[in-house]
């Protein structure tokens, strides 16, 4: 997801690196150390943690959705409370969504929405770029 909000903040003109997107971790830090087997083990443990998150959502009427966003030249990823009148709250799967507020859009925004993982998916796109250098 980090990569994605970077690579959008670029195409839009901005000078970024990974280390300017701020990442809101919903993570313990006790399972951020360690081995892939400590990892799994920690989140047994941390089980407890997990459920507030949810059931803090749940309670608001929200699902978690994990977003990126780039506002202002700031850009975040982490995990959020959506209500039903977002447009994330209804997005599932594989499936991405890009959300544009602008002069023209800013109430309401722009709206992308589509695969965005996946073999085949990837596969086109990386077709695409393979015609397109070929044809320069």
């Amino acid at each position: 997801m980090m990569r994605k909000i970077l690579i959008l903040a670029r195409e839009a003109g901005y000078e970024m690196e990974m280390e300017d997107i701020a990442n809101n971790s919903f993570m313990p830090e006790s399972c951020m150390k360690g081995s892939v087997a400590e990892f799994y083990e920690c989140l047994d443990k941390e089980e407890d943690h997990f459920h507030k998150i949810l059931n803090a959502a749940q309670a608001e009427n929200c699902k978690l959705k994990f977003v990126a966003s780039f506002i202002e030249g700031k850009a975040s990823v982490g995990l959020q409370h959506v209500g039903p009148a977002h447009n994330l709250y209804h997005l599932y799967g594989k499936d991405n969504i890009v959300l544009f507020y602008t002069a023209r859009y800013a109430d309401n925004p722009l709206v992308i929405k589509g695969a965005g993982a996946g073999a085949d998916v990837t596969a086109s796109g990386v077709f695409a770029d393979i015609v397109r250098a070929a044809t320069l």
